[in-house]
């Protein structure tokens, strides 16, 4: 079943198109073997995304080689504790709810992450 075109436009349809040789030819081809399988997902790096990032980046990356890791991490977090006690009590100073108290914490971090205080 072929679609032909007459004097008066255009005879046939769609359906006629698609299901006439056209078609027989479009389906031999698309190989029938062809297969989406699964995206293939990269094995997660242990890297810290802010390494040599921000200017005190390179004083934080020396002084973590200098007095190690594990001790390194330890002043960090006492760091981050006296730093998040100071927001709190600038809080209660100013009469600050718990919500803006959070929203000032996570705008250290970011402005840490920014700097590169934890690189």
């Amino acid at each position: 079943m072929a679609t032909s075109i007459s004097a008066t436009g255009f005879t046939g349809g769609f359906a006629t198109s698609i299901g006439g040789e056209d078609y027989a030819m479009l389906v031999k081809s698309v190989p029938n073997h062809v297969r989406v399988g699964k995206p293939v997902r990269l094995a997660p790096m242990m890297k810290n995304v802010n390494e040599g990032k921000g200017l005190f980046a390179p004083i934080v990356v020396i002084t973590r080689q200098v007095v190690g890791k594990k001790r390194f991490n330890q002043l960090r977090g006492k760091a981050i504790a006296v730093h998040s006690q100071v927001i709190t009590e600038f809080c209660k100073s100013i009469g600050a709810d718990p919500k803006q108290r959070q929203g000032l914490i996570r705008l250290a971090k970011k402005n840490g992450e920014r700097l590169g205080f934890l690189a």
